[in-house]
């Protein structure tokens, strides 16, 4: 069926976007890989092209538009090149609606021009070594002295870790309070206190830099507060991750497709037993219900971008759209990697790589389990 997303203005976005992921990524990206990051100046240079900050107002550099499909571009050309170092999903499809919509005009000009040059890049801290998908587990604290919290505490798999300028802590400022004493601080690079742990070594994603951070007793001034300290912190949080869950299951489809169209054309070149692997009925078996699948998730996908625009997304919609399609993905992924035999294993195959990166996707943004928690109790059980 044929798809119909996207307008004019997000097809020549897409021109844009493919052209810098042509001439600056995709000939560094092997050795990001080996690196374990990505430079800085290559999140300049996609703020001279408008890759960041769709959704901030004109007056702060950004283009004032509140319209997803451009986030989508961007994920689905990433993961078309199989850029999956690149934290751009963090920082456009996370972290954007928190530093527009929690910001006060102070903010607003200290933090949104950095943030659509590329200059200033963005984490957010949520997942301590002792509390992952239960967000109200969190020990991080954040005392207020005056002007100041003092923030004790530390988080981990925090991507883009290493080059963040900005980290939105997820901190408790009332720990008697449950998920009512939850407040967001941004802690900003050079603070004192504000450590940096271990670029960790992943399975996957190996140019994308994810670590470990560290508070001791970092004084952020309460004018690095989003919101006011009023036991919302937990809720804006909530409100957010819907969106976020859409982008990782924008990605996860696009990663199905592209796979999928590298495992087809293989199988129309690789002979065994003096035929084309596509002339075996399993081999064409195997790729109808993997086609067909894709194709299925990709309408129910692109139906939800449309509701978050239409803001009708509800968070049970987004849960359904990430948990099947990252599921999917290692599915699809794991099966053509087995029609590609031994050189599916050999990592100068792309499929190898997109293995290794797609199996973090049914666990961060909230596991599989959890989404379909989320599914369960709108039942009213």
């Amino acid at each position: 069926m044929e798809r119909d997303l996207f307008d004019e203005e997000h097809l020549l976005f897409r021109e844009t976007v493919r052209e810098f992921m042509t001439r600056e990524v995709a000939p560094h990206h092997d050795q990001w890989e080996k690196d374990g990051i990505v430079p800085r100046d290559v999140w300049k240079k996609a703020g001279e092209v408008g890759m960041f900050g769709f959704s901030v107002p004109e007056e702060y550099g950004g283009a004032g538009i509140k319209d997803f499909r451009y986030n989508a571009v961007i994920v689905e050309e990433l993961i078309g090149k199989g850029a999956s170092g690149l934290g751009f999903s963090l920082h456009n499809d996370v972290m954007a609606p928190y530093l527009v919509d929690l910001t006060d005009d102070g903010q607003k000009e200290r933090w949104l021009p950095g943030f659509v040059s590329g200059e200033l890049i963005t984490a957010i801290a949520m997942t301590e070594p002792g509390a992952g998908s239960d967000l109200q587990g969190i020990r991080t604290t954040a005392v207020r002295e005056g002007d100041h919290y003092v923030v004790n505490g530390q988080k981990t798999f925090i991507t883009n870790g290493i080059n963040a300028d900005l980290v939105v802590v997820v901190a408790k400022t009332d720990p008697s309070a449950g998920a009512r004493g939850v407040t967001l601080l941004v802690v900003e690079r050079g603070m004192e206190g504000f450590g940096r742990g271990r670029n960790l070594d992943k399975i996957g994603m190996k140019a994308q830099d994810t670590a470990e951070l560290f508070f001791e007793n970092v004084r952020v001034p309460v004018a690095n507060r989003l919101g006011a300290e009023d036991g919302q912190g937990f809720f804006q949080l909530m409100n957010n991750l819907p969106q976020e869950r859409m982008s990782i299951a924008v990605a996860a489809v696009a990663a199905a497709e592209t796979v999928l169209a590298e495992t087809i054309e293989y199988c129309k070149n690789r002979q065994a037993f003096g035929r084309n692997l596509g002339s075996f009925q399993n081999t064409r078996f195997v790729l109808a219900e993997l086609a067909t699948e894709t194709e299925i998730a990709r309408h129910y996908v692109d139906k939800c971008v449309l509701a978050l625009n239409a803001g009708t997304l509800t968070a049970v919609d987004a849960a359904k759209a990430k948990w099947w399609t990252t599921e999917l993905q290692t599915k699809v992924i794991d099966r053509c990697l087995q029609l590609h035999g031994g050189y599916g294993y050999m990592m100068e195959y792309p499929v190898a790589k997109a293995w290794l990166d797609s199996r973090v996707q049914t666990i961060y943004g909230g596991t599989t389990e959890i989404m379909k928690e989320i599914i369960g109790r709108s039942f009213g059980f």
